[in-house]
């Protein structure tokens, strides 16, 4: 049985680094095995998917959902500040 191949990106972005990966994985991959194939994990060891949520085009989703033709999937890091506690601190200055 031949698998087709499709073409995933995979985003992670720090304040200071972004990167976009595009990996061809089988058709029928969830987001969790494309995120291993593309090798982000080894290029930041300090992403933790046990902990970390992570979506398809600013949708979140779970790591067994599968991933289709296009799909961009990201990596989102932990808020290092609550949104609504940032204006707050801005509206004091």
């Amino acid at each position: 049985m031949v698998m087709n191949k499709i073409k995933i990106e995979v985003a992670y972005a720090l304040p200071q680094d972004q990167v976009i990966l595009v990996v061809e994985v089988d058709e029928g991959s969830t987001i969790e095995m494309v995120i291993k194939v593309s090798g982000i994990l080894q290029r930041f060891p300090d992403i933790d998917l046990s902990k970390q949520k992570v979506g398809v085009f600013s949708q979140e989703r779970g790591l067994s959902e599968l991933v289709r033709e296009g799909d961009r999937i990201e990596i989102y890091r932990p808020l290092v500040i609550d949104p609504k506690e940032a204006r707050r601190q801005r509206g004091r200055r």
